[in-house]
């Protein structure tokens, strides 16, 4: 069986590999700082932690023209996903004999290098679906892939907090690397297209072509407006996602309350958000479905602004209907945008370009995540989300200087 034959068993293929993705970030960014606030550990060091981790992924377009440029018919993307993967769950094998709480110090460079390796799969997974996924799906894709990365950070996130307290953090690691080695075996479903496969060349003469290629790209407008739109969209999402556990524990409710929030509320939002996103995307033009999205998801992380000034801890059952609304925003914004991100990406080297974009977005939640913890001990957290809102509407200006800019690839 084909998995990347149909339209139908594009999504799925996608869906899983996204799954693979999202397992470690909802353990990494959501499961682990409601862990570390339970013990104590202080927002802004939380935060702190949290914005190293998410370095590799800021970073991997350094070192993703390897995957754009170390490709043959022998060594194809799917061998370099499979390799990534086998990485991150070994990396992830020392933590069984650690507690992540008391022993973060020892644990942070093992996460370090998963993160390496979960950043690299990444890329790949993103260079196959720019190569092998038409244009006109790319908006329905994506909602389907974030679908697999919400599922992922689900069943990792808030699910972790459930299943920890129920059967030990052995248990969760344990579902970890199973999450993450699933989509291995779909990968072996898949037969790689010999039209995606590059031919037979010395490696003086592959870096002379990716040079050529990465000239090309970086002067076009599209690229850096859409990395300065990357940068600084995501801002204010960003920043509430990175202290929404934390916020909600310092607003009375119990741990077990975040982690079925994390499970349920939140994620089946961000699917809806996502398909509905992806979908629309497609039919109303990416621009336009974005900046209507970034505008949604801004007005109300003002009005979970407003509602805890005002009423504060009494509050909590408003701000966890907000958080839920938000989350369904973010599904919205983020299929349309890595859609659009995607439109402006050259296939030739996709994995480089597009890696760039990634980079740009997990740049944004990095830096936003250290703003944030900042602001709140300055503003608390209504004055620290109003002022990320306003970032985030910064960006409307320039997502409508990429009018005319956005070009689809020959693939």
């Amino acid at each position: 069986m084909d998995l990347l034959q149909t339209s139908t068993r594009r999504k799925v293929l996608f869906a899983g590999l996204y799954l693979s993705e999202g397992a470690p970030i909802g353990f990494i960014w959501w499961a682990l700082p409601t862990k570390l606030r339970m013990e104590g550990y202080p927002v802004d060091e939380i935060t702190k932690f949290t914005s190293i981790l998410v370095l590799p992924w800021v970073f991997k377009f350094l070192w993703s023209p390897l995957v754009d440029t170390i490709q043959s018919r022998r060594w194809t993307l799917r061998s370099w996903i499979l390799l990534m993967q086998f990485m991150m769950g070994v990396t992830l094998l020392p933590l069984f004999f650690f507690n992540f709480a008391r022993d973060l110090s020892l644990l942070a460079p093992f996460l370090f290098v998963h993160a390496i390796a979960a950043a690299t799969q990444d890329a790949s997974i993103d260079a196959l679906a720019i190569s092998a996924v038409p244009a006109d799906e790319r908006g329905s894709v994506n909602g389907w892939m974030q679908v697999g990365m919400i599922s992922g950070r689900s069943l990792l996130g808030g699910g972790a907090l459930i299943l920890e307290n129920m059967f030990g953090q052995q248990a969760v690691l344990v579902v970890l690397i199973m999450v993450i080695w699933f989509s291995s075996v779909l990968l072996l479903l898949m037969k790689h297209p010999d039209a995606l496969i590059r031919p037979e060349q010395k490696i003086r003469e592959r870096l002379r072509h990716f040079r050529e290629q990465l000239r090309h790209v970086s002067r076009s407008r599209s690229t850096w407006f859409g990395l300065l739109f990357a940068g600084i969209g995501g801002a204010a999402y960003e920043a509430v996602g990175a202290v929404a556990g934390p916020f909600m524990i310092d607003r009375g409710i119990s741990s077990h309350d975040v982690g079925i929030f994390f499970a349920i509320p939140s994620v089946l939002g961000m699917l809806a958000g996502a398909l509905a996103g992806g979908f629309l995307s497609d039919k109303l033009g990416r621009r336009q479905s974005v900046a209507i999205f970034l505008i949604l998801f801004v007005s109300v992380i003002c009005a979970l602004a407003g509602l805890d000034a005002l009423v504060g801890e009494s509050g909590r059952n408003w701000i966890v209907a907000l958080l839920a609304i938000l989350y369904i925003c973010i599904g919205l914004f983020t299929a349309a945008s890595y859609a659009l991100f995607m439109d402006i990406t050259d296939p030739r080297i996709g994995a480089t370009q597009f890696s760039a974009f990634m980079g740009a977005t997990n740049g944004c939640e990095s830096w936003s995540s250290f703003a944030v913890g900042r602001l709140i001990s300055g503003y608390n957290y209504a004055g620290a989300f109003l002022i990320m809102g306003a970032f985030s509407l910064a960006s409307l200006p320039v997502l409508r200087a990429m009018k005319g800019t956005v070009t689809r690839p020959n693939i």
